[in-house]
């Protein structure tokens, strides 16, 4: 009985780490998070938003610590992050990552980390 607690302990403790670790790591203060908020100019930059594809790359890439409903988690709570962040300081978190959040520059084409800004900045 003992062995299968300590097996057990072990596979929670390995999963606990993994999800854990797909959230965060990059330490790097960029300053994105410290920049004032940004005016709300009631638009988004100027860029279309594709509200499918960028629904879709949020549930892909962002869910597990934004959560379903933007209301945060691990992550921040991003439901009214437009009227924080303009959408070049989203563009440039999402890219650069920063306090917690992995970069995703790389990971993602410029075009949709363009139409998840342009997509959050909505949220006002």
């Amino acid at each position: 009985m003992m062995r299968k607690n300590k097996w057990f302990l072990w596979i929670a403790g390995t999963v606990l780490v993994i999800g854990l670790s797909a959230c965060g790591g990059n330490n790097t203060n960029n300053g994105v998070n410290e920049q004032p908020p940004a005016e709300n100019n009631g638009g988004n930059g100027g860029t279309t938003v594709n509200t499918e594809e960028a629904e879709s790359l949020y549930g892909k890439n962002c869910v597990s610590c934004h959560a379903v409903d933007l209301s945060g988690g691990v992550g921040p709570n991003l439901q009214k992050i437009g009227s924080r962040m303009t959408v070049d300081q989203i563009n440039a978190q999402i890219s650069n990552g920063g306090n917690g959040m992995p970069a995703y520059k790389g990971q993602l084409k410029d075009t949709e980390i363009a139409a998840l800004s342009a997509w959050l900045a909505e949220h006002k």
